[in-house]
């Protein structure tokens, strides 16, 4: 159990990609907050986690988009009060709903993708460095797309977000390298099996594609000790070898 000693917060941890996270690493003795705003859905992985015989996980339910910063603060001292400290976050929250050109952005729907894509990482990471500081060693994940950087056409509100939360990331990164305690890494999963592919390529033959647990092996390796000193990387499912 290498993550027996580990605290793990988990966004979007009810959906697709932060749910196989959350058992993947409960299973190896995380304890994992799972935190997303659809309360069946955070059942669910609770539930699951709990049928695993991992240790019991802690729900929390909340709305990246629709918090104040106070709520973000009070998350972060409900944690301190609890476990002291932080070993690791996973931004796996994403906001997704289809492709649509520039021109036929509504300013609501471009505001509330950047608010959960974007802002809800940063404010999160402010709110939470301090417990993460508390901690030996920590591991702050962020989840990408290969195809963002390539300024694809209709990606939207969510194509911006990921090219800026990348570069979010290698910041926070380069901050925090001289303290040697907290590594920041990017998660890019690449064409998986995932709710999100299914909403964006709905005609997709999903068989061709990598289910969601071949990703496994790349969260625990982002979140354990193999990976400690590696930090402000871009790491590509399809070509990563552990």
């Amino acid at each position: 159990m290498p993550l027996i000693d580990h605290v793990i917060l988990i966004t979007g941890a009810g959906g697709g990609l932060g749910a196989t996270a959350a058992l993947a690493l409960a299973r190896h003795g995380a304890q994992i907050i799972l935190l997303d705003k659809n309360i069946p859905k955070l059942e669910r992985i609770y539930d699951a986690i709990v049928a695993a015989g991992a240790p019991e996980p802690v729900m929390y339910p909340f709305d990246l988009a629709g918090a104040s910063e106070a709520q973000y603060q009070e998350m972060a001292d409900a944690i301190a009060q609890r476990y002291g400290s932080l070993q690791g976050l996973l931004h796996s929250a994403v906001e997704f709903s289809a492709f649509s050109p520039i021109a036929s952005y509504k300013t609501k729907d471009w505001g509330h993708a950047l608010n959960v894509n974007l802002n809800a990482p940063f404010i999160l990471c402010r709110v939470l460095l301090p417990l993460l500081q508390l901690s030996r060693r920590a591991a702050i994940v962020f989840t990408s797309d290969s195809a963002a950087r390539k300024a694809q056409a209709y990606s939207g509100a969510y194509g911006v977000s990921k090219i800026a939360l990348e570069g979010f990331a290698a910041i926070l990164a380069a901050e925090l390298e001289a303290g040697q305690k907290i590594r920041v890494n990017t998660l890019c999963p690449g064409p998986v099996d995932s709710p999100l592919r299914k909403r964006a390529y709905p005609a997709e033959d999903k068989t061709a594609i990598p289910p969601m647990s071949s990703l496994e092996p790349l969260y625990l390796y982002l979140f354990g000790d193999a990976s400690i000193g590696v930090t402000g990387q871009i790491i590509d499912a399809q070509t990563f070898k552990p």
